[in-house]
């Protein structure tokens, strides 16, 4: 039996040998190679964190201390040392969700996996322990230096520093290679006099008595203490974070076990905030990974373990790089049109817009509130700016988008990634939201696109809006076969109409968002075949109610809304309304998300489990319809 297979918690780490420790760490890069090969996933960034997660767990008491992981897409490891070794289901509906999951394991405590949250995650749980004396436990934050580029870690950073007898460990995994390693053990003993009471004494002592000098003290101390800070910057970039209060520890070789869990001893010794820095390599071990310029294999599909190459090659085009290659078009054709996104250049499809462009085109890091400030600062200074995000992360910037862009009348496009059901990547990052969550914003347009024609067609017509601000939304998935309209009322396009008697003609109004609508006329296929007249359209700008509808809407007996949108606040919920302003009163039987956060699976599962499928929606709009010629 190999040493994995005989770890079924934390505890058992700590009883294997120094001797073993690099064994196991072979072993379960070897285990995550081939079992993420089989199911696709994160791969790179757990294979940068496997000696960290050894060290972090034989170094603490998970879960009476809190091992707390920012974003989450590093925490395969810490799942195997938990007693997790089943990864066959690894994002699959009923097996192991890609992010840290309290309903799999007590040792995980954030499910959220947006970035730059875990140090408030960290200084809250500090706090709840200081003010219930739970002096003998820890909280130990791992997050890496790309979600460091995140405004809210440095909230958090200015609140822990300030509580200087709250312990609190902050690791940073830096696989960047972003700072340079200091040498030898020099290094090492002065990080080890800087977490030592006694020497915080005697800085305090000396502090004290040099001030206290007649005339030049004061001068005295603030050279004496330049210097000292200076000859410390010297040997390591610990400035920025000691200024701040917090005690620095590091680089350390984070793939050194050994030296790890030495200066995480040396930080738990210490009865304050500690940050140490840890660089690791993402990828490590894994020479596919390494080759990967793009991004180390950061997450990957089913694939080939011993060549990385992809098993099952993609079909059919995305949404994504319809959107990429039309922004690069436009770019072309508009010098004023420029791009930013939030350290997500290649995968919301902007890559080509970059190599083009490249002076015009920002990439803020995981900043999604400056981004849309920023972008209301070009438009405000006479460009027109595209934001391109996953629409889950937009909601961070709600704030921004309401009170910077919206009410300064900004001409700024948001083009929202991966909106609706994502899928396998569980519950925060279903793109269900948008929809409902800017329906408040004035002035606000949300274009939802049916295909790849209307994609393009209102991405222009989107960059042509320059007093308000403009949403275009579109899924991860491949786009479909174009689906052309028969009619067109005001700005709404009409899809189908049933050919059936003319006392059916006229039943429903059938309202698809988006890409509902192939789902939509396969409804209304069904409902024809029922005797059950339907017409379908196509609002296209979802956001605000086109004026035409309530008028077409008048000469049916109901009408229905399918969204990939919460049922709350969406779609559904705007043409209710529209309807009642216009007097107009008929049922709308919203067919969208309920409000629950919905576990991983594939998209298509996801949509079947919600009742948004062809059948179940004929079968609601028959039950609508029915209830009322009962009444």
């Amino acid at each position: 039996m190999s040493l994995l297979e005989n770890i079924r918690g934390p505890r058992d780490l700590k009883a294997l040998g120094a001797e073993d420790l690099d064994e196991l760490a072979e072993e379960i890069r070897h285990f995550l190679v081939h079992a993420v090969a089989r199911t696709g996933g994160h791969l790179g960034p757990n294979l940068g964190v496997v000696e960290l997660t050894i060290a972090l767990h034989r170094s603490f008491d998970s879960p009476s201390d809190r091992v707390l992981w920012d974003t989450g897409h590093q925490s395969y490891v810490h799942k195997l040392l938990t007693g997790r070794q089943d990864f066959s289901k690894l994002r699959s509906k009923g097996g192991l969700s890609g992010y840290p999951s309290r309903e799999e394991s007590e040792h995980d405590v954030i499910e959220n996996s947006h970035a730059s949250t875990v140090l408030s995650w960290a200084d809250g749980l500090a706090k709840a322990n200081q003010v219930l004396g739970h002096w003998n436990r820890h909280v130990v934050a791992v997050i890496g230096d790309g979600a460091l580029t995140g405004g809210m870690a440095w909230e958090a950073l200015n609140n822990i520093a300030a509580a200087k007898d709250r312990p609190l460990i902050i690791v940073v995994n830096d696989n960047e290679r972003s700072y340079a390693p200091t040498i030898g053990g020099l290094a090492d003993h002065l990080a080890t006099l800087r977490t030592t009471d006694a020497y915080e004494r005697f800085l305090a002592h000396g502090k004290e008595t040099i001030q206290g000098l007649p005339l030049i003290g004061r001068p005295l101390y603030e050279s004496l203490h330049g210097a000292k800070k200076g000859f410390k910057d010297a040997f390591a970039p610990q400035g920025m974070f000691e200024d701040l209060g917090l005690k620095y520890l590091g680089p350390i070789d984070g793939h050194d076990i050994a030296a790890v869990e030495s200066a995480l001893r040396r930080a738990k010794r210490f009865h304050g905030p500690v940050l140490v820095h840890v660089r690791t390599e993402k990828g490590r071990g894994y020479r596919p990974a390494l080759e990967d310029e793009a991004d180390r294999f950061h997450t990957v599909g089913v694939m080939n373990s011993l060549t990385g190459a992809p098993l099952t090659p993609a079909t059919g085009t995305s949404w994504t790089s319809v959107f990429g290659d039309e922004m690069a078009r436009i770019g072309a054709e508009r010098p004023d049109v420029v791009a930013l996104t939030a350290a997500m250049l290649h995968p919301v499809g902007l890559t080509k817009f970059a190599e083009r462009f490249p002076e015009r085109v920002w990439d803020v890091g995981i900043a999604e509130q400056h981004a849309a400030t920023s972008a209301a600062g070009l438009a405000t200074g006479g460009l027109h700016p595209v934001f391109a995000v996953y629409a889950t992360f937009l909601n961070r910037a709600f704030d921004q988008v309401l009170m910077d862009v919206a009410l300064h009348r900004c001409g700024v496009t948001f083009v929202l990634d991966r909106a609706g059901v994502t899928g396998t990547d569980g519950p925060s990052h279903n793109g269900m939201w948008d929809m409902s969550v800017l329906q408040v914003v004035p002035g606000l347009r949300i274009a939802a696109p049916r295909d790849a024609t209307r994609l393009r067609d209102q991405l222009r017509e989107a960059v042509d809006v320059s007093d308000a601000p403009t949403v275009v939304r579109f899924p991860k998935a491949t786009v479909g076969a174009d689906i052309p309209a028969v009619d067109r009322v005001g700005g709404m396009d009409v899809l189908y109409r049933a050919e059936t008697s003319a006392e059916t003609s006229d039943d429903v109004l059938l309202v698809s968002v988006g890409t509902m609508a192939e789902v939509a006329l396969e409804a209304a296929d069904l409902l024809a075949a029922r005797g059950t007249g339907c017409t379908v359209v196509d609002p296209r700008w979802v956001k605000p109610v086109d004026p035409g509808l309530p008028a077409l809407a008048a000469g049916h007996r109901m009408v229905a809304v399918v969204e990939d949108n919460s049922r709350t606040g969406g779609v559904g919920w705007a043409v209710a309304q529209a309807l009642r302003d216009a007097d107009v009163d008929l049922p709308v039987e919203t067919i969208g998300i309920p409000e629950q956060f919905l576990a991983h699976a594939k998209r298509s599962e996801v949509l079947a489990d919600l009742g948004l499928t062809p059948a179940e929606i004929a079968g609601r709009i028959s039950a609508v319809l029915a209830r009322k010629e009962n009444a």
